[in-house]
């Protein structure tokens, strides 16, 4: 079949391999994640479904009626944007359809709330008496700088089910760190902030 037949937005086998943006979820779990990290998501999804998607097509298809594509530069650039768009779409759409919402400043039962969970805040102590303040968030809401930790990450996972005054191992790259858990509490996150994500 002629090139000229082909429809050109079908996406090649080799796009799919761009598909992953973040750790994948591992394998049978569901993706935790805070009712703000949700609505975070959901409003990345609706701009790109509703806004920015539409408008790009629209130049696109007017940069094809140009002339030659070979070298037209709105028309190379907007299918590779495109491209780009499509992925995070089909991502955040998986991402979302796999969500377990937890509110991290729901009631607990006691126990529940003296032990370390996802949404957990923690003041940690290590061996050489520096304190650090982690909250336990979902993958696509780790954020070192305000201390949110993903769930899956080593530090996360040694503090699960930990309660104040357990000292837990930690696996880093420099050897196993002890640290101590100086207090657990459940409060409200901001994790549904406009952060900056990576398109692709």
């Amino acid at each position: 079949m002629s090139k000229a037949f082909t429809r050109e937005d079908d996406p090649s086998p080799d796009d799919d391999e761009d598909d992953v943006e973040a750790p994948p979820l591992p394998a049978g779990t569901r993706n935790y994640m805070t009712p703000g990290g949700f609505a975070r998501l959901k409003r990345e999804l609706d701009e790109l479904v509703g806004r920015e998607r539409p408008e790009l097509v629209a130049t696109v298809a007017w940069a094809a009626g140009n002339g030659d594509r070979s070298e037209n530069g709105d028309y190379l650039y907007g299918k590779k944007r495109l491209r780009e768009i499509d992925r995070r779409i089909r991502f955040l759409i998986k991402r979302l359809d796999r969500a377990e919402v937890v509110d991290p400043a729901a009631p607990r039962e006691a126990d529940a709330a003296e032990r370390v969970f996802f949404g957990a805040t923690v003041v940690i102590r290590n061996r050489r008496g520096e304190e650090r303040r982690l909250a336990i968030v979902g993958i696509d809401e780790a954020d070192t700088a305000q201390g949110y930790v993903s769930w899956i990450s080593p530090v996360a996972r040694a503090l699960l089910r930990a309660r104040e005054g357990d000292t837990v191992n930690v696996a880093t790259p420099a050897g196993v760190e002890v640290i101590e858990v100086l207090e657990v509490a459940y409060l409200p996150l901001a994790t549904g902030g406009d952060r900056a994500t990576a398109a692709g």
